[in-house]
């Protein structure tokens, strides 16, 4: 029997990226400007801004995303009040698909956050240096880096743009279309996609002493959210959870006997093997031992 095969035909591509940051500015932060001949999109994650685009001024809040096309002189200051959280990445593309997202103000929802949240923590394994620099114009990528992690945060942002191109393209006024709230189904199923990847998260952070905040913020989710996801979904509240992956680690550790409980203590991240011993009987019942 022969096969024939089909070729997928690339209708948007992203060539570049020339940055990628997430970054909470100050409350009165003002950046005067710039043009540059490649796309760049700024996310409202907390708070709001007022940017300029061309001849234009927007004030974005929250979920707003603005889309900046090439050569476009664009500027952004806050409101002197909030300091806002944003995430702004620029990057190349020549597909004609592009052409719909100039001069365009998008609602993302919570499937478009989650992709921008895929991307962010990626860019977290494939970047060299901060996140949080919106100065840096030039990226480095890292000497050792997880399989694939440029070619996923291509791959993300390809979807980000298609499914904004699918979401808006058919609508005759963006700003007056409202989210579309999202079924049983999908909203489990993205709470689960979410849960995942902040477990994926933890896991790559056990020898660290994350916080609350800082999960929120390298996960683009918010307190509340992240406390009713982890209850919903383990049982747990974040730290609890994290404690037990830590001690299940430590566990692992201990039957391989390749480490001295101080080289686990330390391995982990505790402060002292007196509290690594104190946390694995709490939660174990017993002590390492």
């Amino acid at each position: 029997m022969a096969y024939k095969g089909i070729t997928f035909r690339k209708e948007l591509h992203i060539d570049q990226i020339f940055s990628l940051h997430y970054f909470e500015y100050m409350s009165t932060f003002s950046f005067p400007g710039e043009a540059h001949n490649f796309w760049e999109f700024v996310c409202v994650d907390k708070g709001e801004v007022t940017i300029g685009a061309g001849d234009a001024v927007h004030t974005l809040k929250k979920g707003d995303i603005a889309f900046h096309e090439p050569n476009e002189f664009h500027w952004v200051r806050a409101n002197g009040s909030i300091a806002p959280n944003l995430i702004v990445i620029s990057f190349s593309s020549k597909s004609p698909m592009m052409n719909f997202f100039r001069k365009k103000i998008l609602r993302t929802d919570d499937f478009a956050r989650n992709i921008l949240a895929r991307i962010i923590t990626e860019a977290g394994n494939f970047l060299e240096g901060r996140l949080d620099d919106p100065y840096q114009t030039t990226l480095h990528t890292k000497s050792s880096l997880p399989p694939g992690s440029g070619q996923l945060i291509q791959l993300y942002l390809e979807e980000l743009m298609i499914y904004f191109y699918r979401k808006y393209s058919d609508l005759s006024s963006v700003a007056e279309e409202k989210p579309d709230k999202p079924d049983k189904t999908v909203r489990e199923n993205i709470d689960t996609e979410v849960f995942n990847r902040i477990v994926s998260y933890l896991g790559q952070n056990l020898s660290g002493r994350v916080t609350i905040e800082k999960i929120c913020k390298d996960n683009l989710i918010g307190r509340s959210q992240l406390q009713k996801l982890f209850s919903k979904k383990s049982g747990l509240g974040i730290i609890e959870y994290f404690s037990q992956m830590k001690i299940e680690a430590a566990k692992e550790l201990i039957r391989t006997g390749q480490m001295n409980f101080t080289q686990i203590s330390e391995k982990l991240g505790y402060t002292s093997i007196h509290y690594f011993s104190r946390q694995f009987k709490k939660v174990t019942g017993m002590t390492p031992l």
